[in-house]
């Protein structure tokens, strides 16, 4: 038996609904922040965190994965598990720790999910998936939303038989990343297959919101993929990366859908300002328990598109903090911009 929630924020968003993605070690507080100060979508996501550690020994930890800040919201955690109890426990913990929803995360391709059970490995277990949305429901007792992360089949395209288990649990979005596992991101992903889960959601009479995700890059494709498909929303990730101003003209384009806005105007000082913003935010919320390394992934990101480029990214590679980063970002300003 599904409860109703009491706060469902999907039902206030206007459509088309666009949101930010959940990548490992990409996603984190930090990277959140700028996105929610210079370009925030309707609805953000944590990276996945396991339910499992969640619970267990790893909670101090993992709870730092969790952190977030208010300007966020409306704010997802997304956890994965294979075993039902521990996705109440988390769901319950989310609650909690002020979430306004949480996702399942049943289209993760990565081994080492592959080996406990969790992840896109639920989708060959739609009994076992069934039962940890209802379980992850319970947790929540009707306090916040469900909604579930998957794919279009492990090996191949599944949604007949996959996508109604999931919506005969009542969640309150299924985000549908438009490839299988088996196909990674290897190949361009199959926006049909989105138009596909929407007929299906509408031949049920479900009322769970659908979104697309895979290899959208701006908002213009975003409405555009939304306008083809019929879908409630998109899901952006990669997209973000390097330009977390992606939605700063979202509400223009709400109110004009045909109005080109591309990833929004943002000069390369400017650009390289918001980097040494980045940095220093991952260093003081993120570094103390995570590896500054990981920010580093981040510079050929925002660095790239112009002369001199690659021999800016070589120097701050070689940056230990963001002291030193800032030093480089700025000399390079007053050097090489006007």
């Amino acid at each position: 038996m599904v409860v109703a929630v009491k706060k469902n924020f999907w039902q206030t968003i206007k459509k088309p609904i666009i949101a930010l993605a959940p990548m490992a070690d990409v996603t984190d507080v930090s990277f959140r922040y700028m996105i929610a100060k210079y370009g925030k979508p309707d609805v953000m996501w944590t990276e996945f965190v396991s339910a499992d550690g969640l619970v267990s020994a790893g909670y101090d930890a993992l709870v730092k994965d969790l952190q977030f800040n208010k300007k966020e919201r409306p704010i997802i955690a997304q956890f994965f598990t294979a075993t039902p109890e521990n996705m109440k426990k988390a769901a319950e913990i989310a609650v909690k720790l002020g979430f306004d929803g949480i996702d399942i995360n049943m289209g993760c391709p990565d081994k080492g999910v592959q080996k406990q059970g969790a992840g896109a490995m639920l989708i060959k277990s739609p009994k076992l998936a069934r039962e940890t949305i209802r379980a992850a429901q319970e947790g929540v007792a009707g306090k916040i939303p469900v909604s579930v992360k998957t794919r279009i089949g492990y090996t191949k395209n599944e949604l007949a038989t996959w996508l109604p288990e999931i919506l005969a649990e009542e969640p309150a979005a299924v985000t549908v990343h438009a490839r299988t596992k088996k196909e990674l991101s290897l190949v361009p992903a199959r926006w049909e297959h989105v138009r596909e889960a929407v007929e299906i959601r509408d031949s049920l009479g479900s009322k769970t919101l659908i979104l697309g995700n895979g290899d959208i890059k701006d908002l213009d494709e975003a409405f555009l993929k939304v306008h083809e498909t019929g879908a409630d929303g998109v899901m952006i990730g990669r997209g973000f990366f390097g330009t977390p101003w992606l939605c700063q003209d979202l509400a223009a384009k709400k109110k004009n859908p045909r109005k080109k806005v591309g990833t929004g105007d943002v000069t390369i000082p400017e650009r390289l300002k918001r980097l040494v913003e980045h940095t220093k935010y991952f260093e003081k919320h993120v570094e103390p328990h995570k590896n500054f390394l990981l920010m580093k992934k981040h510079f050929k990101a925002y660095v790239s598109g112009f002369d001199g480029a690659k021999e800016l990214r070589v120097k701050l590679m070689e940056a230990k903090n963001s002291k030193e980063i800032s030093i480089i970002i700025k000399q390079y300003i007053k050097n090489g911009l006007k």
